[in-house]
């Protein structure tokens, strides 16, 4: 498959999280968050382990080197899960959208502190204009004019689980050092299973069958969703993938148009076009630092 194919399988992969993402939304007055992270990790096990075992990864899939590292990402994966499928039920799903894109830039700022990367001053500057973009979005939720409650907490909450998402894609960066990708997928769900059952003395309830069989299509389609995402990086190079998680917005809108009677307000669609330009400059320029690191690597010495 060439690069088009990995293109095509991360959109779709972008595709079916935001149907995800839509069903756990037009269940959220129905089911406590925690239930609803069970559901999408319990249910999307049996796709990804019919995976592996198709790869021939399950026994791989199956072994680890450091629990603990597991553990403590399932931690921060959860927690991340549970903030943001509240926040889904807050805030219109484009303005949860849009605002979740704080993820990838706070993964820069925490890349660099906690692993040491270079922070160049290219980049640091992209991602100030990303967080300028963020800050346009959530700025007329936070107005003392126009102060909904339930609606700021939101807003905190779709930061907070953009911070754990951040942090968690540093702990996977650390993991893959001793860690097979295959293990790191399958334990993840095995632990956010496990962790949202702790939930349970909070107040499950029972959905109704129409919206139980949501929240299973909900599990099941994260789980194919995360397997085209894995599939993509197998066909195109990730720098050339990271645009595409942009197309989010696009699937957000229309599926809150037409499902939930929501219209993205200008500042929504402005910060968030303020993000999207942030986060392609600095896509844009690591390619060319890449490029020119490749075309250095020849000339060098075994020593250089």
């Amino acid at each position: 498959m060439s690069p088009l194919g990995g293109i095509a399988l991360k959109l779709v992969s972008v595709f079916l999280f935001t149907i995800m993402a839509s069903l756990i939304k037009a269940t959220s007055d129905l089911v406590p968050p925690g239930e609803a992270v069970f559901f999408r990790s319990f249910f999307a096990m049996p796709v990804i382990v019919a995976w592996l075992a198709l790869r021939g990864d399950l026994s791989t899939g199956l072994r680890v080197k450091r629990p603990l590292g597991h553990v403590w990402r399932g931690v921060i994966g959860v927690s991340a899960m549970g903030f943001g499928f509240a926040a889904l039920g807050m805030l219109p799903l484009p303005e949860v959208t849009a605002l979740g894109y704080a993820a990838p830039l706070l993964t820069v700022i925490f890349a660099a502190i906690l692993l040491g990367e270079r922070l160049r001053v290219f980049r640091l500057t992209a991602v100030g204009l990303g967080m300028v973009g963020v800050a346009v979005v959530m700025w007329p939720r936070l107005s003392v004019d126009t102060l909904d409650q339930a609606a700021a907490m939101g807003v905190a909450f779709v930061l907070v689980s953009a911070v754990l998402r951040a942090l968690a894609q540093i702990h996977i960066r650390r993991l893959v050092a001793t860690e097979e990708t295959s293990a790191i997928v399958f334990y993840f769900s095995m632990t956010a299973t496990l962790f949202s059952l702790l939930t349970l003395p909070f107040g499950w309830a029972w959905p109704g069958w129409t919206a139980a069989g949501m929240l299973v299509a909900a599990g099941f389609l994260g789980g194919v969703a995360q397997i085209f995402l894995t599939t993509a990086y197998r066909f195109a190079e990730a720098a050339v993938l990271a645009p595409f998680d942009y197309a989010s917005i696009l699937f957000a809108i229309l599926f809150g148009y037409f499902f939930f009677d929501e219209v993205p307000t200008a500042t929504v669609l402005i910060g968030s076009a303020i993000v999207m330009a942030a986060g392609i400059i600095i896509v844009w320029r690591e390619r060319q630092l890449g490029l020119k690191r490749g075309q250095a690597r020849p000339s060098m010495t075994p020593n250089g």
